[in-house]
């Protein structure tokens, strides 16, 4: 048995009205990347039977960071656990991927079946770039065959640049933040390092380079690393971790 045909929507129902202007207002009124991000998914599945996700790739890892209803959540998590699917392909390739009809389309098999159970017809898939590499992708759902035509396409790589533009700098700031903390850690470690030094050179009468030996023999003989052995050190005489 067949199922019934169901008039659709000749282009996608994302209101024509959205312009760059909206986004620029959108910018204009929210205060964080968090809060932008979520009202950029909701306008643009604003007007119809539309889901929007954002997809972003960090440490060779994607996760969706926003969505605008579980739909989208949905359609994203399934490709995650494929390992295939439209938005992975659009972060991958870094082009715009599109189905107009999962049902008859013959690409991403361990996909397509879980996708269209879930509900999904149509996908949109535009890529989300910075400096010329591609970390991330807006994704948009639909419901019903044939929903994203011209007009979508356009208005999908506009809010793509402006997502672009926000998570990009999010996640330069948090990679910073990373790498401050990443230095943080190797300056105490040096520290604590430099003080086991004076300690040694104290205790044996030798020079910081044969007090360095000393340690990093003691580092290699027990496996531990040489941090961890000098930390033992500057506590044992009544520090404690360098401080």
């Amino acid at each position: 048995m067949t199922d019934p045909v169901v008039p659709q929507p000749a282009s996608t129902p994302v209101p024509a009205a959205v312009d760059q202007a909206a986004l620029q207002e959108l910018i204009l009124s929210t205060s964080g990347v968090e809060e932008f991000l979520d009202e950029l998914v909701q306008l643009a599945a604003s007007g119809g039977a539309v889901s929007c996700g954002i997809t972003v790739r960090v440490d060779d890892r994607v996760r969706t960071v926003v969505s605008s209803d579980e739909l989208a959540s949905r359609a994203d998590e399934v490709q995650y656990a494929q390992g295939e699917g439209p938005c992975l392909e659009a972060v991958r390739t870094g082009l715009v991927v599109e189905s107009a009809d999962l049902v008859g389309d013959d690409r991403w098999s361990g996909y397509r079946t879980f996708a269209v159970l879930q509900g999904v017809r149509s996908v949109l898939s535009t890529p989300m770039t910075a400096g010329g590499d591609t970390f991330g992708a807006l994704n948009l759902y639909s419901p019903h065959p044939n929903a994203f035509g011209d007009g979508a396409r356009e208005r999908a790589e506009r809010w793509a640049q402006q997502a672009s533009g926000a998570v990009g700098v999010a996640l330069r700031l948090a990679e910073r933040t990373r790498w401050g903390q990443q230095m943080s850690q190797a300056l105490t470690s040096r520290t604590v390092i430099d003080q086991a030094i004076g300690i040694v050179m104290a205790q044996q009468r030798c020079s910081a380079a044969d007090a360095f030996g000393i340690l990093r023999t003691a580092s290699q003989g027990r496996n531990v690393k040489l941090r961890a052995i000098a930390a033992d050190i500057v506590e044992a005489v009544g520090g404690r971790d360098g401080t």
